[in-house]
């Protein structure tokens, strides 16, 4: 297969699938002429690197999950340990998120929305750092 039908078979881009061969993560034939030739490994490997980076699994995470898939004598306990890690970092972000929407609600109903310059949203928007009362 080309790059391009391993593209829409994937639902990857060329440009990720080529920066994925750039970094080792997948390995395609190359014919005579340098063409890339993916077989139906490389679409299921294609696709699983989609798959754990929907997830957000980073670059490292990617390799070391594939790795894992690859070894036959692989312990779940290692991908469970990685997957965990995942899983804390997506909890932080989700609190950090929680944290952001509630501040922006309060300053959204803080501000009046009226014809007055006054406004409580820029008013912490450039609010001054250093001063730890703010």
């Amino acid at each position: 297969m080309k790059i391009g039908d391993v593209a829409l078979q994937s639902g990857l881009p060329p440009k990720t699938i080529r920066f994925y061969e750039d970094i080792g993560l997948i390995r395609p034939r190359r014919s005579d002429n340098g063409y890339r030739s993916f077989c139906e490994q490389d679409l299921h490997k294609l696709a699983f690197l989609g798959r754990a980076r929907a997830l957000e699994f980073t670059i490292e995470d990617c390799r070391t999950l594939m790795a894992l898939y690859e070894d036959d004598h692989r312990e779940s306990a290692q991908v469970k340990a990685v997957s965990e890690e995942q899983l804390r970092q997506i909890d932080e972000k989700i609190a950090q998120l929680q944290f952001m929407r509630a501040t922006l609600d309060t300053l959204i109903h803080a501000c009046a929305g009226d014809h007055r310059p006054d406004c409580p949203i820029l008013q912490d928007l450039v609010r001054d750092i250093s001063d730890p009362a703010m």
